[in-house]
């Protein structure tokens, strides 16, 4: 049975959402700045003038009948820098981003994450010696602000009336900003208090796990879980600045570490085949944490996180597809079914696997290449076996949500090669739930149920 919501096999492609004006791609060091100015647009603009356009009647007095269609643009610049220890010896990223207004110091505030506060311990010092060596140029709005790490933050409706209380009590305003320091949870949560007080307030993003550093960090969504389902409440903005600082991922669990490497092999899988093959041959070496395999990967992602939403990858979601949700709709489901059990790197691990295998039994992706994704994810240390899998009619129901989130005919991107990503509109039930067996199968040869630390694995060959 074929599975669709809307006519048609393919998605036809449409016009460019964006107009890159400038990429800067500066050479790999201790500190990189990359900052990227682009014009989301509706539709391409006029070439000379906007357009009105009215039908032939719009002109009689006696219809009163009128037209106007007019594409416009909106110039934005994503700032992304690169360094080893922000809070330390790179202080002055931060305050480069942190610029007064009209001669005023830039009035700033900040969210911590909890468990990232538990775990380093000196950050709330380090933030207030940061404030006093910038004195003159920054002032804080009040005390560090502390909220609860992980999905929690998201499915608990209150934390965000409380941020908002916040920002209200401090009189923050459009020019103000709010550093936020934590996993993608939090990221998520505290950038959307932020993107709907005054209709946007600047947002400065320190991420500290390896999947927001790679990934959601990077991105221009930001949410809250209503109704039992993921990211149900939410809005688009462009982040003022984002800082990936390898010092911040020095405390995180070898089972959170991991899961940045799902979205890293999920982008390597529809964009850049090499980058592919350099996570299969570092998988092992990253799994240890040797922090010279493990950055190049984590910054080779988010730039390219960066280039998809600056170089005409609908950042806004205006079209049918999600392309870098792919292996998504299935992971948001086993988060939500499992109770957030599993973390997100998990479920993506475990949803990539899936459309892999499907690509491969449907749509041209060759064997090799899915027999190779699967050795990489398992060598990362993902298990890719979950008690939830043996339902796959309940996993199903994700796809009609995630057809929900965007409206229209449902559209999933799949793959005919590495690096050749293809939307489609209908999914064959039963070889989808082949290619859930053979993930199932092969996974209880070489891991362990998800969820949990891996064990060493004997080879598959």
């Amino acid at each position: 049975m074929a599975r669709s919501c809307g006519a048609g096999r393919f998605a036809k492609r449409r016009g460019k959402q964006i107009q890159v004006r400038r990429w800067l791609t500066p050479p790999f060091g201790a500190c990189d700045n990359i900052s990227t100015r682009a014009v989301y647009a509706q539709a391409p603009p006029a070439a000379a003038s906007l357009r009105f356009t009215a039908n032939p009647g719009s002109m009689r007095r006696s219809s009163g009948h009128e037209k106007l269609d007019v594409p416009f643009a909106v110039p934005c610049t994503h700032r992304l820098r690169f360094t080893g220890d922000v809070l330390g010896d790179d202080q002055q990223t931060l305050a480069d981003l942190l610029e007064p207004s009209e001669g005023r110091a830039a009035k700033v505030q900040f969210w911590l994450d909890d468990f990232v506060a538990q775990a380093q311990p000196d950050l709330k010092q380090r933030i207030v010696q940061f404030m006093a060596n910038y004195k003159g140029r920054v002032t804080q709005a009040g005390n560090v602000q502390l909220v609860a790490g992980g999905e929690a933050i998201k499915n608990d409706i209150h934390v965000l009336e409380r941020m908002l209380k916040v920002f209200n009590h401090h009189d923050l305003d459009r020019r103000s900003y709010v550093v936020v320091i934590g996993g993608g949870a939090v990221l998520d949560a505290v950038g959307f208090a932020v993107q709907i007080a005054h209709r946007g307030l600047r947002l400065v993003r320190l991420p500290t796990t390896t999947l927001a550093q790679a990934d959601s960090g990077i991105g221009v969504k930001s949410g809250v879980n209503l109704f039992g389902k993921k990211n149900w409440l939410g809005a688009f903005g462009v982040p003022w600045g984002v800082v990936n600082d390898a010092a911040l991922l020095s405390t995180l669990s070898d089972r959170d570490f991991r899961c940045g490497f799902a979205e890293a092999v999920k982008v390597a899988l529809l964009k850049d085949p090499q980058l592919l093959t350099q996570l299969h041959e570092q998988a092992s070496r990253i799994a240890r944490r040797e922090m010279s395999a493990a950055l190049p990967i984590i910054r080779a992602s988010a730039v390219w996180h960066l280039k998809h939403i600056t170089q005409g990858g609908d950042p806004f979601e205006m079209l049918e597809a999600r392309p870098l949700d792919y292996g998504h709709w299935s992971a948001h489901k086993l988060e939500a079914l499992s109770d957030y059990t599993l973390r997100h790197g998990e479920a993506v691990a475990i949803g990539v696997a899936i459309d892999t295998v499907y690509s491969s039994l449907v749509h041209g992706l060759h064997a090799a290449d899915a027999d190779r994704v699967l050795d990489c994810l398992t060598d990362l240390g993902f298990a890719l076996d979950h008690p939830l899998l043996a339902d796959p009619q309940t996993l199903f129901a994700g796809m009609e949500e995630f057809r929900q989130h965007l409206g229209g005919r449902l559209t999933l991107t799949m793959l005919r090669g590495v690096g050749d990503p293809i939307d489609v509109h209908e999914v064959d039930d039963a070889k989808l739930r082949e290619a859930i067996q053979a993930v199932r199968k092969r996974a209880r040869r070489t891991s362990p149920a998800a969820g949990g630390d891996r064990c060493d694995r004997s080879p598959t060959r």
